[in-house]
C-alpha cells in the first residue's frame, strides 16, 4: 500500500442490510469470480488496521486506474487516514445483490423470502433440477448460490 491521501469511508445500517460477508466474498475470490472496478463498488481491504473497513468505487473518492503492470485502486483525498493506493488484488470485491443475480445468468430462477432469511433457486446439471442456497440476507443467499455453481464448474475442469 502506498500512503499519502486521506480516505474516509465505513459502512452504514444501509450498506450492510444488502452486502454479503467477506468470507462469502473471500471464499468467491477464491474460487475464481473476477472484478472488474467500477463506481459504486464496495471493497474491503484484508489487512490488521482495516478489519471491518468498507471502501466503495466513486470518482470522487476511489478510482480504478489501469496499468500494464495491473489495475491500482487510487485514494483521492479524503479525510479520515492515510491511504494513497492499493493493488486490486489486494482488494477483496463485495459484490451488490444485483451484480451477483447477474453472474449467476441464466442459472437463476427466483428469490424466495424464507422463514429464515431468503432462498435463491438456480437450476442444477440437469434438466429440471433446482437447487436451494438459503441465508439471512438475499444478497448472501445469492452469493453462496454463485459461490456453488462456480464450485461446480471449477470440479468439471478440474477433477
Amino acid at each position: 500500500m502506498h500512503e499519502s491521501a486521506d480516505v474516509a469511508t465505513g459502512p452504514t445500517a444501509a450498506d450492510t442490510e444488502e452486502m454479503i460477508t467477506a468470507e462469502l466474498a473471500i471464499a468467491l475470490q477464491l474460487a475464481g469470480v473476477r472484478w472488474r472496478p467500477q463506481p459504486g463498488d464496495r471493497f474491503a481491504i484484508p489487512q490488521p488496521g482495516l478489519h471491518g473497513q468498507v471502501f466503495t468505487i466513486s470518482d470522487m473518492v476511489v478510482e480504478p486506474h489501469e496499468y500494464p503492470t495491473g489495475t491500482v485502486l487510487g485514494f483521492n483525498g479524503t479525510t479520515e487516514w492515510a491511504l494513497d493506493s492499493v493493488d486490486q488484488e489486494q482488494a477483496v470485491w463485495l459484490p451488490r445483490e444485483d451484480q451477483l443475480r447477474e453472474l449467476l445468468g441464466a442459472t437463476f430462477r427466483r428469490l424466495e423470502r424464507a422463514e429464515d432469511g431468503y432462498r435463491v433457486v438456480v437450476t442444477g446439471a440437469e434438466a429440471g433440477d433446482e437447487l436451494v442456497h438459503t441465508a439471512v440476507s438475499a444478497a448472501e443467499a445469492y452469493g453462496l448460490a454463485l459461490l456453488d455453481l462456480v464450485s461446480r464448474a471449477t470440479d468439471v475442469l478440474h477433477p
